[in-house]
């Protein structure tokens, strides 16, 4: 018994210890750039291993280099109440619960349908192909993005999420919100080996981020999900669609 006490206090001393060195450390980017975040070192060692050479293109600007035309198109195509929220917006986390949920019973009942149809074998195809457990997709903020990019893996499981609501809590203490959407912008993914706005207007613009009109910086903004796909198709329908929409939102987007 006093071992299995001994192994749990040890526990408790190293998830402490682990929260202090992120208190640290995110202490710190409130006067420091942070050289890379966790995804981007694996994205690094990724496209070494696959391609055997290392892809990175990145340059670190300040928040007033940076057009608001991006910023407001982030904010607007992100997370539109980035100004006001605490870290999380639950209103759209409980959305995206539902969502999923309602995914999950749809794909219940198409399996269900196959099993009356054709049987076990039936059933485990419908359960192969849609069939998954519960996960939430969408509802993370910019500032929960921002902490999963720069400490965490990803994968998906609660003790990760748990930490991430951990960081985001220490994320919005310790930093204002101007500093976290200026280290999001200057860290997040748009393009295979390709960080930041600063890279990412030289990439698909040929100019600096603080000269990128409002159409460009929606398209920008509407990347971001899925970059490397839309990296390699610029002309895809949706990506002219949605920049449109985005560009008409842009006024109404609040900045910190």
């Amino acid at each position: 018994m006093r071992a299995l006490l001994r192994w749990l206090a040890l526990l408790l001393l190293a998830l402490l210890a682990l929260q202090l060195f992120f208190v640290l450390r995110i202490a710190a980017m409130a006067v420091l750039d942070p050289q890379s975040t966790a995804f981007q070192r694996s994205e690094a060692w990724r496209i070494l291993t696959e391609k055997d050479r290392l892809q990175w293109r990145q340059q670190w600007v300040g928040y007033g280099q940076i057009s608001d035309h991006l910023k407001r198109a982030v904010v607007a195509s992100e997370d539109d109440g980035f100004s006001g929220h605490d870290g999380v917006d639950w209103e759209a986390l409980e959305k995206a619960w539902q969502k999923n949920a309602q995914a999950e019973a749809r794909a219940a009942k198409s399996a269900a349908a196959a099993t009356a149809k054709g049987g076990a074998k039936a059933n485990a195809t419908a359960t192969a192909k849609s069939g998954r457990a519960p996960k939430v997709v969408g509802g993370s903020t910019i500032t929960q993005q921002l902490a999963k990019n720069l400490f965490l893996s990803g994968e998906r499981t609660l003790l990760r999420k748990g930490q991430e609501f951990v960081l985001t809590l220490l994320l919005e203490a310790l930093l204002s919100k101007q500093r976290i959407l200026e280290i999001y912008l200057n860290s997040v993914e748009w393009g295979e080996g390709v960080f930041g706005a600063e890279a990412a207007a030289q990439h698909y613009f040929r100019k600096p981020a603080a000269k990128l009109t409002a159409l460009e910086a929606a398209r920008l903004a509407v990347m971001l999900p899925r970059p490397r796909y839309f990296e390699k198709l610029p002309n895809s329908g949706y990506l002219a669609e949605r920049a449109a929409v985005i560009v008409e939102r842009l006024p109404k987007a609040q900045l910190p």
